[in-house]
C-alpha cells in the first residue's frame, strides 16, 4: 500500500493547528483591553504559522515552498514573543505558559526539517 503524503501528515502543521485553537480559546477569555492589544496580535501570529505551512505545502516550486516555511518559522518566533508578554502581564498561569511554550519550541525544528527536505529533493 502506497503512503500518501498529506498536509495532515506534517507534524509542524498539526502542532501549529492545535496551538491556533488553544490560543484562540485562551485569548477569548481575556478582558477587552487585553484582547484588543495583545490578544489580536497573538492570534494573528499563531494563525500565520499553520497558514504558511499549508500554503508552502501547496506550492509547486521548491523556492516558493521554502519561502513560506521561513515565514512560518518567523511567525513561530513572533508567537513565542507574544506568549512571553502574556506571561509578563499575568494573563496566563506559569503552568499554562510552560505547556504552551514547550509546544511552540517544537516548531522551529519541525519547520527546519521541512526546509531541509525541500533542499535535498
Amino acid at each position: 500500500m502506497k503512503h500518501i503524503f498529506t498536509l495532515e501528515n506534517i507534524s509542524a502543521y498539526t502542532i501549529s493547528r492545535e496551538l491556533t485553537n488553544n490560543i484562540y480559546i485562551l485569548v477569548n477569555s481575556w478582558k477587552w483591553l487585553d484582547k484588543q492589544t495583545l490578544g489580536l496580535q497573538m492570534i494573528r501570529s499563531v494563525d500565520s504559522i499553520a497558514a504558511n505551512i499549508a500554503e508552502g505545502f501547496g506550492r509547486y516550486h521548491k523556492a516558493d515552498k521554502i519561502k513560506f516555511y521561513y515565514n512560518a518559522r518567523g511567525s513561530t518566533l513572533e508567537s513565542l514573543h507574544w506568549l512571553a508578554v502574556a506571561k509578563d502581564r499575568k494573563l496566563l498561569t506559569t503552568q499554562l505558559f510552560v505547556q504552551l511554550n514547550q509546544r511552540f519550541q517544537m516548531l522551529p525544528k519541525e519547520i527546519n526539517t521541512l526546509i531541509r527536505l525541500q533542499q535535498i529533493i
